[in-house]
């Protein structure tokens, strides 16, 4: 098995609101480039439950992700240019190489692990808040 790909924890936490109303905080890595983005959290057989991964892309489109190489389970957000929560994939198999599509352009996608967008209920038009991404179109 090859090593996982160990990103630093970005000085700013990712924060997920509904209105005004914080119900997620995660510390967070993120993935920015293509190297990057390709290896995500395959390999990682440990990653915090407050943790996250951001993968931050060049502009919106539609994406898919699989799960190639990825022993966790893991819940995908996945989010608009304004930091809008558009669609959410729950508990993504480990291992499968099935496509996970977005169903919509996005420009993020956040990776948690698998049950906690269940048990924190996050749901579609809630808003995903870190500098990285556009505050609420702002």
């Amino acid at each position: 098995m090859q090593a996982p790909m160990l990103l630093p924890v970005d000085e700013a936490a990712l924060t997920i609101q509904r209105g005004d109303v914080e119900i997620a905080r995660f510390a967070v890595e993120i993935a920015d480039d293509a190297t990057e983005r390709s290896r995500g959290l395959m390999f990682r057989t440990e990653f915090p439950g407050n943790r996250a991964m951001l993968f931050v892309f060049e502009q919106s489109r539609p994406v898919s992700f699989w799960m190639k190489n990825t022993p966790r389970s893991l819940d995908l957000l996945f989010v608009a240019d304004d930091g809008e929560l558009k669609t959410i994939a729950r508990d993504a198999t480990p291992f499968s190489v099935a496509s996970i599509p977005s169903g919509v352009p996005v420009r993020y996608v956040v990776e948690i692990n698998a049950g906690l967008a269940n048990l924190l209920g996050l749901q579609p038009g809630d808003h995903v808040i870190h500098p990285r991404i556009s505050e609420r179109g702002e």
